[in-house]
């Protein structure tokens, strides 16, 4: 590997192991993808010999005998240990080589909310227990794979009384979770660490506060530039403003109210936010009481706000650290409309011999910077 980063590979059933000396002399390639909505996913390239014993034991690894088997990935950038993913490996795939003796195989797995999503639960009754309650309940089941919940109560009370209803499972653990989650405007995610062979469960608000990890620094800065490649783009038609609807409980009649997208989680990054040029009716709001319907409106409302985007690289030797998702970040050395603190919906490391680099996604809620300077 480069100077000042080492990569750590450990594959195991239930509890993984590090790898000997031969798996990761195979190791060509390593792709992870992280990002604020949906799992995150990861695919290992190993060029092998025709004839390896690897080739098989890998296959077996993600055979019936063996259902689970879990690939952990730390990556230490100087001398600081960041759990990349910490998933399952599914899909093998193997692919004829440059040459007779040798052939790829390709791992392609997802992170431990795919274990979530195997088993259906259908009917498993919660008595008397609010969202927060069912989903420490149903994330203890997976304790054993190193899971520790992170679960924010919402601030919608809503403990169902059982001799009027009782709450009953539909599907997967990992789609009732997000059914919760969807139900109050809240996210579900499982981030990989802070110890390998362990993830946080983290349900609760969609966060874009924070302290700010070091600027990115456009190429145009010479010798203290990072990124490179990077593009950005504004959007005002995207912008649109959100309306629930709610109903008057003796009239039944419907009352529109318009969402704002500027809360304390989800505050102005950009100093000059784009002008809503349509109006987005938020649908089925209308049966949930005043609380509940407004958290749903201003998760929404804060999707549609993201009028500009960015995308780019980085080196990430030539940054020192790794940049992580679902966090700020400033820009600098773009220019006087996009300069400034965004927040970094996804980051794809790819990783190969001699080299190291992140691809990532940012995005803001308007032009020009709040700050007057990004920490550097």
């Amino acid at each position: 590997m480069l100077k000042g980063v080492h990569l750590t590979l450990m594959i195991g059933p239930a509890v993984p192991v590090p790898v000997p000396n031969e798996v990761l002399d195979a190791l060509t390639e390593v792709q992870v993808t992280s990002s604020d909505e949906g799992p995150s996913v990861f695919q290992l390239r190993f060029t092998l010999k025709t004839n390896s014993p690897l080739h098989t034991a890998f296959l077996l690894a993600g055979g019936a005998n063996i259902p689970l088997v879990r690939v952990v990935l730390i990556a230490t950038v100087n001398g600081s240990p960041q759990p990349l993913i910490d998933g399952v490996m599914p899909n093998h795939e193997v692919w004829a080589g440059a040459d007779a003796a040798h052939s790829t195989l390709t791992i392609t797995g997802e992170d431990l909310t795919r274990v979530m999503d195997y088993i259906d639960f259908s009917g498993i009754p919660y008595p008397a227990l609010p969202p927060e309650a069912r989903v420490i309940l149903i994330l203890a089941k997976y304790a054993g794979f190193g899971l520790m919940p992170m679960v924010i109560p919402s601030v919608l009370i809503d403990v169902p009384i059982p001799v009027q209803t009782i709450p009953r499972q539909q599907g997967t653990d990992l789609t009732y979770i997000k059914k919760l989650a969807d139900d109050v405007g809240y996210v579900f995610y499982i981030e990989p660490g802070p110890q390998p062979g362990t993830s946080v469960a983290y349900w609760g608000p969609q966060v874009k506060v924070g302290v700010p990890q070091p600027a990115l620094s456009s190429a145009n800065l010479d010798s203290f530039g990072n990124a490179g490649g990077s593009t950005h783009n504004f959007n005002s038609d995207g912008k649109k403003l959100p309306v629930l609807f709610i109903q008057e409980p003796n009239t039944k009649a419907p009352i529109p109210i318009p969402i704002p997208d500027i809360t304390p989680l989800n505050p102005p990054l950009g100093a000059i936010p784009p002008i809503p040029k349509a109006i987005e009716p938020i649908e089925g709001t209308a049966k949930f009481g005043p609380v509940r319907a407004a958290l749903i409106g201003l998760a929404r409302a804060a999707i549609s706000a993201d009028a500009v985007s960015a995308t780019g690289s980085l080196d990430v030797p030539r940054y020192g650290r790794l940049l992580k998702p679902r966090g700020l970040v400033g820009v600098r050395g773009v220019g006087a409309a996009f300069d400034g603190l965004y927040y970094v919906k996804s980051v794809t490391h790819n990783i190969k011999r001699g080299e190291y680099k992140q691809s990532f996604k940012l995005a803001r809620n308007g032009l020009l910077s709040t700050l007057q300077q990004v920490p550097a």
